[in-house]
């Protein structure tokens, strides 16, 4: 079984599904876009299981401040070179656990996920 979140590590988000994933004691990687980087390669292959639309974080400031015309021609290839420029972009945190994609952070969701049972 492998757990790999790929994010940044001051999002608010991400240090919650941390914290969640510790205390539920679930085993994983963390992977720092601009620590750890982020390639060509590995964003078409989490486009391919999530989809550009998906994976943009419209509601972060990276986001907001492109351009409308930028936000107007928003496409798969400018969506992509975009996420490639600023990972923050990029919807967090992206989960990939054997095998199987997931965008975001909800404890039901993870509960989900990963088939635990309830902390007491």
């Amino acid at each position: 079984m492998s757990t790999i979140a790929y994010g940044i590590k001051n999002c608010d988000t991400i240090k919650k599904m941390k914290k969640w994933l510790e205390a539920e004691s679930i085993d994983y990687t963390f992977h720092d876009y601009r620590v750890d980087g982020l390639d060509q390669a590995l964003l078409e292959k989490f486009e391919s299981q999530l989809g550009w639309e998906a994976m943009v974080n419209k509601r972060g400031t990276t986001f907001r401040q492109l351009t409308d015309e930028q936000k107007a021609n928003l496409n798969q290839e400018t969506a992509i070179s975009l996420m490639l420029e600023a990972p923050a972009m990029i919807k967090r945190p992206l989960l990939v656990h054997n095998d199987s994609y997931h965008l975001g952070f909800k404890p039901a969701q993870y509960l989900e996920i990963f088939q635990q049972p309830l902390s007491k």
